[in-house]
This record gives structure tokens, C-alpha cells and sequence, in this order.
């Protein structure tokens, strides 16, 4: 018997005419799915090489029930990468039958990983934030913080965005770009107090290769909504002080793989987060098992790490709509 599997390249990806309302909706749906027990989600694990501290390996690995497709994503974490022109986050994709252990297709998942956080940003802002946030402030200018931007652009058509990065070329190319796509102004900051202090929605996307407070109490106002995603910390250790509630995208991962990992990984070490302290993990929420915001009052923090799921969701759709419109590269498998 003769088996193939469809190779998608980010090109061909580009043809399929993905919307973001498409992404987030599939993010949406698999949440729900997380909170209801439709999936199988196996902890991530780190790949560290010997290569001087140049970056990681992430692996995430999980299974769709509903959607039977089961995978495996390998993301590499390599902050440089922009020095040689490259994406600081490239990713692979395979796709699995979980009946019969066949692999269905290999797909260019840097795109989908960068527009599935940004989505992840986007359903936990529906949920947490205030439904009449007007200001955001944004650190980081990676590939997940355009996405980030635009996406929660799209739901709350802020009145101000400000965003900045620590190199000061980045930041204003970044400001540019999304001033040019938005078709509105976005305010390029100097520091993290400009960027974040009075926003009513506050995403830190840094890229540290220490940990470093960027995150201050002080920035957190009654009704904020803050997304800390770093994978060093940026948050000031005593920041859940200022904070109503705590929403994870799962708790069992906010605890594992490289203890060095994490924007919150020193508040669980610390004993400052833990499992009866946490309010919820997002899929209950969606899945409507807990609720979000309850009041115009509440400082929420949302911490998401990455969920295998969400690759897998939006790498499922993009195949479904490869296979009906027969675009990719069919290889020979055996």
C-alpha cells in the first residue's frame, strides 16, 4: 500500500485565503475543547543544544478529538536569528491520523505560530478584558506581536496604541508597519513605563535574555487587562499584588519544562502562584464552566505559554482547505 503526505510550505499557505477571523475562530473552538476534555495535550519539552545559548528547541504534542488529528510541533526559540535575517521563531508542523499512525502532512508552522498567539491574545482579551478598552500598550516587535496588535485592533479599534522593543530599529520599523496597515497612528515608545503605564490592555512580548522588571505594579490601573508571554520573565516579582485575577491557559504547563522559562515561572517557583490561587484556565471560560470578567473594576493578568492545540487547530484547518483546493506538495511516504 502506497502512502503519501502533503507538504505545505508557507507559500503555499499564502494561497488559501486564511482570514484572521478564521484563526482566532479555530483558537476559539479548540479552548472550548480544552475546557470541555475534547483533547489529549502532552506536557511540551525543551531541546537545549550546545550551541554557546544561541536558542532552543520547544516540542509540543498534543491530539484533537473532535477534530481527529493528533501532532507534534518543533518551534525553534533563537532571539539572534535577526542578525542573519531570519524569523527568531521557525517552525514545523506533522500531522498524525491518530487511528492508524500515518503521517497526513508536514506544514510551515511559523506563521501559525505567530498568528495562534496573537489569537490566544485575542479570544483571552474577548473574555478578561473590558469590553470598552480604547488604549494598548505593547513591548515587543517579534513576528506573535504583529499579530498580537492587529488582531486585538480589530476587536476594540483602539483610540491610542504604543508599542516599543529594546532595539530602537525594531521598534520604529514595527511602529511603521502598523501604522501603514492599521491606517491609524501607533506611538513608538521609548521604555516600558511610556508603552504600558495608563493602557487599559497591556501585552509584554519581550524578547530578554535576562529576567528584567518591565512590568510594574504601578502600570496595573482598576480594569486592567495584562498578557505577559515573555519566555524570561519581565514582570516584577510582587506584580500579582496588584492583580484580581490570575488566567492560565493550562496550569500543568505553566509548571513544566526548563524552570528558567516562563513569564510567571518566578512567581510559581516563589509560591506566589499556584493552583488554588489561579482563577481558571481559559478553556473553562470559553467552555462557560467559569467565568471571565465580572465587573469593570478587575485587574486581570492572562499568562499563555503556547498550547500544542492551538498549532495543531489552525495547522488542521489550513490542511482541510489544502486538500479541497489540492494545493501542496504530495510526498512519497513508503
Amino acid at each position: 500500500m502506497s502512502v503519501w503526505l502533503r507538504y505545505l510550505s508557507g507559500a503555499d499557505i499564502d494561497t488559501l485565503g486564511i482570514t484572521h477571523a478564521d484563526i482566532v475562530g479555530a483558537v476559539e473552538d479548540v479552548l472550548g475543547d480544552h475546557g470541555r476534555g475534547r483533547v489529549v495535550f502532552e506536557p511540551r519539552t525543551h531541546l537545549v543544544p550546545d550551541n554557546g545559548g544561541k536558542g532552543h528547541f520547544n516540542v509540543l504534542r498534543g491530539s484533537l478529538t473532535d477534530k481527529h488529528v493528533s501532532g507534534v510541533k518543533v518551534v525553534g526559540d533563537f532571539v539572534a536569528n535577526f542578525e542573519r535575517g531570519l524569523p527568531s521563531e521557525m517552525a514545523l508542523i506533522l500531522l498524525l491520523d491518530p487511528d492508524t499512525g500515518m503521517p497526513r502532512a508536514i506544514v510551515d508552522g511559523t506563521m501559525i505560530t505567530e498568528a495562534r498567539t496573537g489569537a490566544m491574545t485575542a479570544v483571552g482579551a474577548k473574555y478578561l478584558a473590558r469590553p470598552d478598552s480604547r488604549v494598548l500598550g505593547h513591548i515587543g516587535a517579534r513576528g506573535t506581536a504583529w499579530w498580537n496588535v492587529v488582531l486585538l485592533d480589530e476587536t476594540f479599534d483602539f483610540a491610542e496604541i504604543r508599542v516599543t522593543s529594546k532595539r530602537p530599529e525594531s521598534r520604529e520599523d514595527f511602529g511603521r508597519r502598523l501604522s501603514e496597515h492599521l491606517g491609524k497612528d501607533v506611538r513608538v515608545c521609548a521604555s516600558a513605563e511610556e508603552t504600558l503605564d495608563g493602557a487599559d490592555i497591556l501585552v509584554e512580548a519581550s524578547r530578554l535574555t535576562e529576567p528584567e522588571a518591565l512590568v510594574r505594579k504601578e502600570y496595573l490601573r482598576p480594569g486592567t487587562f495584562l498578557v505577559p508571554y515573555g519566555t524570561i520573565s519581565a514582570l516584577e516579582l510582587t506584580i500579582l499584588d496588584a492583580v484580581d485575577k490570575v488566567v492560565v491557559d493550562n496550569w500543568r504547563e505553566s509548571r513544566s519544562g526548563d524552570h528558567r522559562f516562563g513569564a510567571l515561572r518566578p512567581q510559581v517557583s516563589a509560591g506566589l502562584l499556584t493552583a488554588e490561587t489561579m482563577h481558571a484556565e481559559i478553556g473553562e471560560i470559553v467552555a462557560g464552566t467559569k467565568p471571565g470578567r465580572e465587573n469593570d473594576d478587575e485587574r486581570i493578568l492572562f499568562w499563555h505559554r503556547g498550547l500544542s492545540t492551538t498549532d495543531l487547530a489552525v495547522a488542521h484547518l489550513i490542511l482541510t482547505r489544502a486538500e479541497a483546493a489540492d494545493v501542496g506538495t504530495m510526498l512519497p511516504y513508503r
